[in-house]
């Protein structure tokens, strides 16, 4: 006859009883009997309501879920002659992504005769990765695929 260690509804220890004992306590109470941990010997059985179980698990699933962040990814695209001013709104949109947790993608997108001073390109992304540096780091160097400078920041 299998043995288990059976707790009862209050949380007494009943010791280590036979399975149909246990069962019969269950009934008796009203509850069910369930297996806390099988890999103890003998298992761990406890005398409890299982909808109510199940409820405060669901319960404390959603709450962990509703504190967690999901980090996005946010793009910024830019030419590489921006003027000063658009650069700096782009600027305060990337601090204010990184405030709330999120990386950022920067595009620099090359058109036409650009595409031969893509140096200017290159000093742009190093200016942005040094106004960032001290709340963000590299994630990705930038690298040119095709027309497109990358470069992708996270905060630290």
């Amino acid at each position: 006859m299998p043995r288990v260690q059976l707790i009862d509804a209050d949380g007494q220890n009943r010791g280590d009883v036979s399975i149909n004992d246990a069962l019969l306590a269950a009934e008796e109470a009203g509850l069910d009997l369930v297996e806390i941990s099988p890999n103890a010997t003998p298992p761990v059985v406890k005398i409890l309501d299982l909808g109510k179980l199940k409820y405060a698990n669901q319960k404390k699933a959603a709450e962990a879920r509703k504190n967690q962040k999901v980090i996005e990814i946010k793009e910024i695209k830019m030419r590489p002659n921006i003027d000063d001013h658009d650069y700096e709104v782009k600027m305060r949109a990337v601090r204010r992504f990184f405030e709330e947790g999120d990386k950022v993608k920067l595009t620099l997108r090359f058109r036409g005769r650009e595409m031969a001073h893509m140096e200017l390109g290159m000093q742009l992304l190093n200016k942005v990765r040094e106004e960032t540096a001290t709340i963000a780091k590299v994630e990705a160097e930038p690298k040119l695929e095709g027309r497109q400078m990358m470069m992708v920041l996270a905060p630290r």
